[in-house]
């Protein structure tokens, strides 16, 4: 070209810009740009696409402006399109308004690639109220700009907005195709309008839109996250190319719905098609473990994650969260203290494991020590607050906390704000305050608040105000049976049979059955789980001899079963057999059989643990010397407060007493497993439809190998869990 004299031909440097930049060689393109000596547009062009392509976004806007500065030649559209995108990269709202303004002077406010950079600019800097007014004014729109303001929306956190502009989309008669059908997805996704979304899978199979692996996978992810499970599953198992997102989005929709041994199953057999675990997954994984309260799986997993990831505050936060749960205080504590990138999330749930382990003064220690960091609480750091308060009956600190949140943080209390005080308020036998608090609220009280009364009262024997909060209860229709089976046993503690029975008949034409109250405990790395008066145990007489052998010892201490927690009509002999049998008792009793003297015991329960137990566990823990945790299953959307953990320390004068009742029994490991019962579902509170008592046998056996083959295994699980099958849409 040199030889021949084309280089100086008008377009020619432009396309031998264009060439070098395709091979890497950038030096040589502005070589080239130098020895023009009159550059055109197109030479200018070639040479800020060049560095965009390459990611040079900086000297994009730096060739932008000396083209400006140099007054010839005019940017063009391509000038203008090229410069936006870089803006929207950089979130460079302010540069980006003066690129707008020049095209604006220049004549290119109509034009439709421009005015489509300008609304991704603004969509990606959040700004989409601008974005709208620039969507509004074009005289044409292309799928391309109908598309950003569908995504735009979706990021912004505007799922209705989204969806709305999809409508006006179709109105105008214009075809989405799988970019936009992408958009349209996450928005019903994060709205949660199913009908919509289905609306929206139906019309990509009616009009064969073509779809690939990203977009299967948004597919997946809706369905999952609103609970349609079994049809995320159908989907996921049709994909015929599988991405560790697309596996990620189904592992964490059964984390997230509570069927946590279909969302560890899942992680093994990503692991078998050869893929490795991202932290979507794991922490995924980390909130099943979580929610059965399996330690030492939990305790692999962490392991896996120092190997292989940085250790940033999300994956430290849900391993933090995940150790608190499975009783594991000190060891959530000493992560907390280790993990250096921390952020508001992340000390909030440090003050809540505190809160639900009973440890209110720690908590609030906590939130004086992040007072001192640059972080400032938000309204969930005084939730957690507030609630350690609760179920450490610190009274005085809760009002005092819950008063200095609105006047001095300027924090208008929420619902949930309400629903501790009342609780602390409730649970402290305060029902008359507790009742005035609500009574001062200025939005009308959710179901949440009047749980939260009506449970003290129960508590409490306050019958009459127990009452009228029930009362309060049934208007607002919740369609949870646990608390339909509360307020039934606050009319019967008052002798108000009629209430009784239309409450009965009421859960009844529910269609639903309740909750099967159940516990577990974890031995040598496997879980096993009791239910009330099973009998099906192995070691079943054992475990009976044992609590017989406890019952005389706890009465010793001034312990009298308290009867008045069996809600029939039997007789007393009766009601206190029925109490000895309750599934907690029975787990404790099995984990105190299997395990070496001094080892803590830690109990998951997925519904709240009666006085009688409370009362029961306190003298089991002190008569045998060991550390016994009561805690619930962490299931999402509970409405009633599902904190209620207890550590039972045990005081020295008391030990000896544990040789006594095990003399000339072998401590010994079952393998009888009900683990199963950890598919109960979260939000309609019963098993899957194929699942029956029979069945779960022998499925959680988690024996843990960290190292096989670069992989994280979880050795001789394959065939231990369930395959997913049948389990039922959770809305």
């Amino acid at each position: 070209m040199l030889v021949t004299g084309s280089l100086y031909y008008p377009h020619s440097s432009g396309h031998l810009i264009s060439a070098y930049a395709r091979i890497g060689d950038v030096a040589a393109a502005h070589s080239v740009f130098r020895t023009a000596s009159n550059p055109n547009i197109s030479t200018w062009n070639a040479l800020i696409i060049a560095h965009s392509r390459r990611g040079s976004l900086d000297q994009v806007l730096r060739l932008y402006r000396l083209l400006v500065s140099q007054g010839r030649p005019r940017p063009d559209s391509s000038t203008f399109t090229v410069t936006l995108k870089a803006c929207a990269q950089l979130f460079d709202l302010r540069s980006g308004r003066e690129v707008i303004t020049h095209a604006s002077d220049l004549g290119y406010s109509h034009d439709v690639f421009v005015c489509s950079s300008v609304l991704n600019m603004y969509a990606k800097c959040g700004k989409m109220d601008d974005a709208m007014r620039v969507f509004d004014e074009m005289p044409k729109k292309d799928i391309v700009s109908w598309t950003t303001m569908i995504t735009g929306f979706v990021n912004a956190g505007n799922p209705v907005e989204a969806i709305e502009v999809y409508r006006k989309m179709q109105a105008e008669g214009v075809e989405g195709d799988g970019i936009v059908m992408v958009g349209l997805l996450q928005a019903c996704a994060a709205f949660g309008d199913m009908g919509i979304g289905q609306s929206v899978h139906g019309y990509m199979l009616r009009h064969h839109i073509e779809t690939d692996v990203v977009v299967e996978t948004c597919l997946v992810d809706m369905y999952a996250k609103n609970g349609f499970l079994e049809t995320a599953h159908i989907v996921f198992e049709k994909m015929t190319s599988k991405n560790v997102v697309s596996w990620s989005a189904l592992i964490s929709g059964y984390a997230q719905n509570g069927f946590a041994s279909d969302a560890l199953w899942m992680l093994i057999k990503m692991q078998e098609f050869g893929l490795c675990p991202d932290s979507v997954a794991l922490v995924s994984a980390i909130l099943a473990c979580s929610h059965i309260g399996f330690l030492k799986l939990g305790k692999s997993i962490h392991g896996f994650i120092m190997k292989r990831f940085d250790f940033d505050h999300i994956l430290g936060t849900a391993v933090i969260d995940m150790y608190s749960k499975c009783g594991s205080l000190l060891s959530a504590r000493a992560l907390f203290n280790r993990v250096c990138s921390r952020d508001l999330i992340s000390w909030n749930t440090m003050i809540a494991s505190y809160g639900i382990h009973g440890h209110g003064k720690e908590a609030l220690s906590t939130f004086l020590e992040m007072s001192k960091t640059e972080f400032k609480p938000d309204h969930a750091t005084f939730a957690s607050l507030l609630s350690a308060f609760s179920h450490s009956g610190l009274v005085e600190e809760g009002r005092h906390w819950f008063n200095l949140m609105r006047q001095e943080y300027r924090i208008g209390p929420s619902d949930k704000h309400y629903v501790c005080m009342v609780d602390l308020l409730a649970r402290a036998g305060h029902v008359e305050e507790a009742h005035e608090l609500i009574q001062s609220m200025p939005d009308e009280p959710g179901v949440a608040v009047w749980v939260a009364l009506l449970s003290g009262c129960h508590n409490h024997k306050k019958l009459e105000l127990g009452q009228y909060a029930a009362g309060k209860v049934l208007e607002l229709c919740p369609d949870d049976l646990g608390i339909y089976s509360l307020v039934s046993n606050v009319f019967a503690v008052a002798k108000n049979w009629d209430k009784v029975v239309e409450v009965r008949r009421r859960m009844k034409n529910m269609g639903t059955r309740k909750v099967p109250g159940y516990s577990l405990v974890e031995v040598e790395g496997k879980l096993h789980a009791f239910r009330m008066e099973d009998r099906s145990h192995p070691q079943y007489e054992k475990i009976m001899d044992l609590l017989k052998r406890l019952d005389f010892e706890m009465r010793k201490l001034g312990y009298k079963p308290k009867t008045e927690f069996v809600f029939h009509d039997l007789d007393e002999e009766v009601k206190e057999r029925m109490l000895g049998n309750h599934s907690e008792k029975l787990a404790i009793a099995f984990g105190l059989l299997t395990t070496s003297p001094g080892t803590r015991i830690v109990i998951i329960k997925n519904l709240r643990i009666c006085g009688d137990c409370h009362d029961a566990i306190k003298c089991i823990s002190e008569i045998v010397n060991r550390e016994i945790v009561s805690t619930l299953e962490f299931f999402l959307n509970r409405i009633i407060s599902p904190i209620h953990d207890r550590v039972y320390s045990i005081p020295s004068n008391h030990q000896g007493r544990l040789s006594s009742l095990f003399d000339g029994w072998a401590l010994q490991s079952s393998s009888f497993l009900l683990c199963n019962l950890v598919n109960l579902c979260p939000k309609t509170g019963c098993l899957p439809s194929s699942l029956h008592l029979a069945d779960i046998v022998g499925a959680a056996g988690y024996p843990i190998q960290q190292e096989q083959a670069g992989m994280f295994v979880l050795a001789d699980v394959v065939g231990s869990i369930p395959k997913h099958s049948g389990t039922q849409e959770v809305r």
